[in-house]
């Protein structure tokens, strides 16, 4: 029926019947069979396609079961679809419902995003404004902090008025408005060089406290230095309470110099007499209980004991007292004055001491008054600094201001004693006295007197290297033969050295001196030159020895009982006292036991060049010595200890010797068995009585002294 009305309806022109079927067309010029052939290629990979080749189906025939299949398969789905109209319609209405509803929702989202862009404009034009505000408000708060600390500044509160006028400098108040006031004025001045016009104001009233302040302050300090010239008066307690108000100083040197160099002044010409009258009073009544016996030119290590008195003269005035004697050539106990105890401890009281009848050694003098001057010097020091604000070279001119009168007397004083000294010793100890304390002021960091003790070691090493020179002149030129009668025993003079060169070597230790050492070395070898000499006038070479032996050992005990065993002086003596020993027991030995001695040394000899067959015709010289020796060595030997321990002083020494003198009997006669048992002399009878050696060890034993 279509295909009648197909055929039947007019047909179309062939214009109409033209259709555009773009790639389709197999008439058109731009199909590309390579395109064709891809086609179809790919149609036949289908698995479908495949199928259908492999099992022979005509393609047509397919292609209208496969057409009747969709056929089939539409009109199913369209009965589904009238069978759910109902649904689909609800669906519909639904879906138009939902619709209107966004529709309301998409206005009202729209309507809040219109919104939020004017909140948007509000919030940033808010921002802005605050922004704004901000920038005013700090400005304000930066002027008004200004301007509140200019006004604080510049305003004067009337409790400073009423504080400053009425209130006593004493008052805790007084001292805390000070400080207000003083920051106000330096405030002013500040304001006023940047011409603030508010500083006309109050410069009137400033000025007016400052006066009065000023004036207050300068009537108490200048009260407290005059209460230091009252008599009896412990001026360091006026400066105790001066430094609890060192403020007030600081104030008068910034607003009123003159003021401030009126105090200054008041106080060190104040403080320069008060230390200058209490030192030389103080060093006048301590010189009076030094030792009233003092070292003389004439006192010196060469000089004999009786060069300074005289029997036939009558004495002027009474000897003094042995405990108030001083030492000159012994240390004794003065070394303590440099002792940590000593050194640093209480000063001496001159009216106490005399009321005890107490005396003192200048040492002791010397140590108790520049231990004040040390003390005082760094307490003033410290002061200064403290309260009159100043550091460095200001601090010593204001400190050589102060002390400069005291510490010239001292010179004077030091300079008359010292060029009339020849106490040694005392030169000696004050000079490390004088190191010491120089130690203790580095320590403390006290500059003030540094100069002081330079200049006062200037004065005293020349001093001393004198007096050392005078002694070694003195040794020098002393003459044995003018001494009198000599003995073996220990001569004064070299005693006088021993405890003379102990003591300055034990003192020297801490602080080595050079120049020191070397006067020492000369005064040693003077003293040793001096012994040969006075050696030299004994007629027999056992008394020079003995006597040699005894100063030696003596000189060389004193000097270790002080003086390190490393020293030098104590290696020379010992060398010399070993060299000395050594041959006094020769000479101890050849009176009894030459002979046998003799021959030994005769026969090593001989035997040593070769020439033993010289020793067959000694026969009864050797019979002689063996059986000599046999008969008399026990009382030789006793004689021998006796007389050693009549000739030394030393009962040490003298064991020492002794037991010296037995070991080298024991060694020359096992050397006197040695020469028997030589090839001319082993035959010979009298070998048979000679005694075995070890019997004669255990005999000398009995001999040797106990101490």
């Amino acid at each position: 029926m279509d295909e009648e009305e197909a055929g039947d309806g007019s047909g179309p022109s062939e214009e109409a019947l033209q259709l555009n079927l773009g790639e389709l067309d197999l008439t058109s010029d731009e199909f590309i069979l390579d395109e064709v052939d891809i086609h179809i290629q790919a149609n036949l990979e289908d698995a479908l396609v495949q199928e259908a080749l492999k099992t022979g189906v005509d393609l047509r025939h397919y292609s209208k079961q496969v057409e009747l299949e969709l056929q089939h398969i539409e009109n199913a789905s369209i009965k589904d679809y009238i069978k759910e109209s109902k649904n689909i319609a609800s669906l519909h209405t639904q879906i138009t419902a939902c619709d209107a509803v966004l529709e309301r929702m998409e206005a009202m989202l729209s309507s809040f995003q219109s919104d939020l862009s004017s909140i948007s404009c509000e919030i940033q034009t808010l921002q802005e404004q605050s922004v704004a505000m901000n920038v005013r408000l700090r400005n304000r708060q930066a002027v008004r902090g200004r301007l509140s600390q200019l006004v604080d500044e510049l305003v004067v509160p009337n409790i400073m008025i009423s504080t400053i006028l009425e209130s006593p400098v004493t008052d805790q108040a007084f001292l805390e408005q000070l400080h207000e006031l003083n920051n106000k004025i330096n405030a002013v001045k500040e304001q006023a060089f940047r011409e603030t016009m508010a500083c006309t104001d109050v410069t009137d009233i400033l000025d007016k406290l400052k006066a009065k302040a000023v004036a207050k302050i300068r009537e108490f300090i200048l009260q407290k230095i005059y209460s230091f010239r009252k008599p009896m008066t412990n001026y360091q307690i006026p400066q105790n309470a001066l430094l609890k108000y060192r403020f007030f100083y600081q104030f008068l040197l910034g607003h009123e110099r003159s003021v401030a160099k009126e105090v200054r002044d008041e106080y060190v010409e104040t403080m320069s007499k008060i230390y200058l009258s209490y030192f030389k009073s103080y060093t006048s009544r301590l010189m009076k209980v030094q030792y009233e016996e003092v070292a003389e030119k004439d006192d010196l290590m060469g000089v004999e004991d009786t060069a300074k008195k005289d029997i036939l003269l009558p004495q002027k005035k009474p000897q003094p007292s042995l405990r108030n004697r001083n030492t000159i050539f012994t240390l004794g106990n003065r070394g303590s004055v440099i002792g940590g105890a000593e050194l640093e401890g209480p000063i001496i009281v001159p009216h106490s001491a005399q009321k005890s009848d107490v005396r003192y050694p200048f040492e002791s003098l010397f140590r108790s008054q520049h231990f004040a001057l040390l003390d005082n010097s760094c307490r003033e020091y410290l002061f200064l600094c403290d309260f009159f604000l100043v550091t460095g070279t200001p601090a010593l001119d204001l400190f050589n201001a102060v002390m400069g009168k005291t510490l010239t007397m001292f010179l004077k004083h030091m300079d008359a004693y010292v060029s009339d000294c020849y106490d040694s010793i005392a030169v000696f100890l004050s000079i490390h006295i004088v190191l010491r304390f120089k130690a203790i002021m580095a320590k403390r960091n006290v500059p003030a007197i540094d100069k002081y003790w330079d200049t006062l070691l200037e004065m005293l090493w020349p001093r001393f290297e004198h007096i050392l020179e005078l002694n070694i002149q003195s040794i020098q030129n002393t003459d044995p033969q003018k001494l009198g009668f000599l003995d073996t025993r220990p001569h004064y003079i070299t005693r006088r050295y021993a405890e003379f060169s102990s003591a300055i070597v034990s003192i020297n230790q801490t602080f080595p001196h050079d120049r020191t050492l070397t006067l020492l070395g000369q005064l040693q070898t003077e003293v040793e030159n001096f012994v040969l000499r006075v050696a030299a006038e004994f007629s027999s070479r056992k008394e020079q020895l003995i006597f040699l032996i005894n100063n030696y050992d003596m000189m060389l005990g004193v000097l270790m009982e002080r003086a390190v065993e490393e020293s030098k002086e104590v290696e020379g003596f010992q060398q010399l006292l070993n060299a000395r020993t050594q041959e006094f027991i020769e000479e101890l030995l050849a009176p009894g036991f030459g002979g046998m001695i003799a021959f030994v040394k005769e026969a090593e000899a001989l035997a040593e060049r070769g020439q033993m067959e010289r020793l067959r015709g000694e026969e009864a010289r050797v019979t002689q010595l063996v059986r000599g020796f046999a008969g008399t060595w026990k009382a030789a030997v006793e004689a021998l200890s006796q007389d050693v321990m009549r000739s030394f002083t030393n009962f040490k020494n003298g064991t020492t010797i002794i037991q010296g003198a037995l070991t080298q009997l024991i060694q020359y006669y096992h050397r006197f068995h040695k020469v028997m048992a030589l090839p001319p002399l082993k035959a010979l009878p009298v070998r048979s009585e000679l005694i075995n050696i070890h019997h004669l060890m255990v005999e000398v034993k009995k001999h040797k002294p106990n101490f």
